[in-house]
């Protein structure tokens, strides 16, 4: 507990002339951005109760740093809760904090400069009124769904309260962030402000009469204690359609807390009560497990301080288009470059689509597009800080570019490969200096995948590491660290769980049912229907390369679909028909009674992981897992295929596999990292 005496070490204060109070928040440690952390709710409680004693004529709470108000709470705390009785007290406290904010005898105006998420936008809640500035990305939400809890400082009710049930679901529901404009739209915010005359609108607010409100009649209806059950019922069938109660139970807690009490004033206690139940969920645990891990991840780039703003990407094909679009949605300069005009303006055109996708408005689409130059020279490559190959995947093509590329090339510009599978170092030896050669492995759909694996081969050089993964992070994406190994962690991992679909299918199961097991055991996407989104030809390519690495020859359900054209959802037909884009599915059939297709797809992948932990493709288990999580997909709510085994037991999870290879034969025999594990398993105290 924080005394009275406690020094005040994250807030600022000032009065002016009009005795408004001016409340600046800046956390100390965390540079960036500011959380919600315990220590910043009681200093602010401190300040309240002296505001308490002497009433300013308003409030204004801002920020001092650029980023936005606030990032969320501090995720870093939620290990130091002791157990469910202490965390309900813990929420408790915070939310008497952010009542005592809204109980206030004068105006109170949060203004939202950026980012405000969480708990930073359930004190904003608390305020009389919602200042923001504007932004075309999303920066209000309430996220805690992707941690497995919900809001918990009174989020849930004040949320239903301010913008109608419809408005509010959506957001705590699916944890997806709004835009200012929509905000302002739905009631969330009063006004959006020019960011050079905030003080002035702000001062306007804490000053004059509180803005009118009036929550639709629908909303009004919907809140209405025998309708209620109506409409959470409709809700939690929209959400089981994504996500299962048994692995995803947060969603489900929140529809109940509105159900039972409709946003009143009990919803507060019931939502404390329910927060400090789901932290010590399953769930939760892993995913905040998985929150640590890409924080982490975050860290590795630490090693190099290199700048990137030239980007130079060879092949203007689809993943070349994509990493080009990605890296001008950054705001780097890019010069994408092809072997003919055609191919570079067919990538252009692809990138274009892009931009428009992410970027929406006219104006902002032709900023970044301005940024995005066609190269079919290639001299680009002469001025650029980072040269990305994402040609087809063909070593001796790969070794004549580089050999190019290296002439042209600045000494100090990094040269990377995109190649999915082929060894780092058979593509290194067309250089002069093999050491600046590094591995950027990113995946398909660039724009969605959150991985790019950074491979390094045995004669890459410490510097051309960290620059790839500073420049990874400096894209905003995931940089994983890995040895240059066939297939390295994640084409690897997914191989033998792909060539296991594919065994069920030449075995006469219905697709959909192969892909239902996946899912239901908590997969994203069905593996005959990834098979299909990365196009069919793609992965006998892989399983060529990879056949001898994972005792798997190619499958004959992929020869033949190749063999006749089909190719996936590029040409219409793989394992599914696909039409706009889309799998068109049918319903899926049950299994045969005492069918073990789930354990042999996920027993497939596990022992990979083990594989590669055992030969060291990346550094230890927790770096599998983020992989996995990451760039495979796999179900965050087990916290990676490792920590899963070991949730499981070793033991008897090595028993299930020993099962499976005595009906299915040795591709299941256990691989070494088994006894890694189980070495493990046995030195816990």
């Amino acid at each position: 507990m924080i005394d009275n005496a406690h020094t005040i070490r994250n807030w600022t204060l000032e009065t002016d002339e009009r005795d408004i109070a001016w409340l600046g928040i800046r956390t100390r440690g965390t540079a960036n951005a500011n959380v919600l952390s315990r220590e910043v709710l009681l200093e602010l409680e401190q300040i309240l109760a002296a505001m308490e004693q002497a009433p300013p004529t308003g409030l204004v709470i801002y920020s001092h740093k650029e980023s936005g108000f606030f990032a969320g709470a501090d995720v870093r705390e939620f290990p130091e809760l002791k157990d469910a009785a202490f965390a309900y007290q813990e929420v408790l406290r915070g939310q008497q904090v952010l009542a005592r904010l809204e109980a206030l005898p004068f105006t109170t105006v949060a203004v939202l400069n950026g980012i405000t998420l969480g708990g930073g936008l359930e004190l904003a809640l608390a305020c009389d009124c919602r200042l923001s500035f504007p932004a075309e990305r999303p920066t209000m939400g309430l996220p805690e769904v992707q941690l497995g809890v919900h809001p918990g400082l009174g989020g849930t009710v004040r949320l239903v309260r301010l913008i109608g049930v419809r408005a509010a679901m959506p957001m705590m529901l699916a944890g997806k962030s709004v835009r200012p404009a929509a905000a302002l739209k739905a009631g969330l915010i009063d006004a959006i402000c020019d960011p050079e005359q905030w003080r002035a609108e702000a001062a306007t607010l804490a000053t004059g009469s509180l803005p009118k409100r009036n929550i639709p009649w629908v909303d009004r209806l919907l809140n209405v204690s025998f309708v209620r059950p109506l409409l959470a019922r409709t809700l939690v069938r929209r959400t089981r359609a994504k996500a299962k109660p048994e692995h995803y139970p947060a969603p489900y807690a929140v529809i109940d807390l509105w159900r039972r009490h409709g946003a009143t004033d009990k919803g507060y206690d019931a939502e404390a009560r329910s927060f400090a139940k789901l932290v010590f969920s399953p769930t939760s645990q892993n995913l905040q497990r998985v929150f640590f891990l890409q924080d982490r991840m975050k860290e590795l780039a630490k090693a190099s301080q290199t700048k990137f703003s030239h980007v130079h990407v060879v092949g203007a094909g689809t993943m070349g288009a994509d990493i080009a679009a990605w890296c001008a949605l950054q705001g780097m300069s890019v010069t994408l470059q092809d072997r003919d005009k055609t191919f570079v303006d067919a990538g252009l055109l692809k990138a274009a689509e892009t931009l428009r996708r992410k970027l929406k408005t006219d104006e902002r689409v032709a900023a970044a597009s301005a940024l995005l130059v066609g190269d079919s020279t290639g001299e680009g490559a002469r001025s650029a800080d980072l040269i990305i190959e994402a040609i087809f995947e063909d070593l001796t093509a790969k070794q004549e570019l580089f050999s190019q590329l290296e002439q042209r090339a600045r000494p100090e510009a990094v040269l990377a490969s995109n190649t999915s599978s082929i060894p780092l170092e058979k593509i290194a030896i067309a250089l002069q200096a093999p050491e600046r050669l590094v591995g950027l492995h990113f995946f398909n759909p660039v724009a969605l995948m959150p991985l790019v694996e950074v491979v390094q081969s045995e004669v890459t050089s410490s510097a051309a590491v960290a620059d790839g993964l500073s420049f990874v992070k400096q894209i905003g994406k995931l940089p994983l660290p890995c040895k240059s190994l066939p297939g390295f962690l994640v084409n690897r991992i997914l191989a033998p769980y792909l060539d296991e679909a594919c065994r069920l299918y030449s075995e006469g199961l219905q697709p959909e049912a192969i892909d239902k097991a996946a899912t239901d055991f908590g997969m994203p996407v069905g593996p005959l229907e990834l098979a299909d989104s990365v196009g069919l030809d793609i992965l006998v390519h892989v399983a060529d390369i990879l056949g001898d690495t994972i005792g798997r020859p190619i499958p004959e359900a992929l020869k033949s679909a190749v063999d006749e054209g089909r190719l996936g959802r590029k040409s219409g037909q793989g394992f599914y028909p696909w039409k706009n884009g889309k799998a068109v599915c049918q319903k899926a059939q049950r299994m045969p009674s005492g069918s073990d297709a789930q354990q042999r797809m996920i027993f497939s992948l596990l022992n990979e992981a083990l594989a590669c932990l055992a030969e060291g493709v990346v550094s230890d288990a927790d770096l599998v897992d983020a992989g996995t999580i990451f760039g495979a997909g796999f179900a965050p709510f087990r916290g990676g295929p490792l920590h899963y085994l070991e949730s499981a037991g070793i033991t008897s999870m090595q028993s299930e596999l020993e099962t499976l290879r005595s009906r299915h034969g040795d591709r299941f025999s256990a691989s070494d990292g088994w006894a890694q594990l189980l070495a493990k398993e046995i030195a816990k105290p």
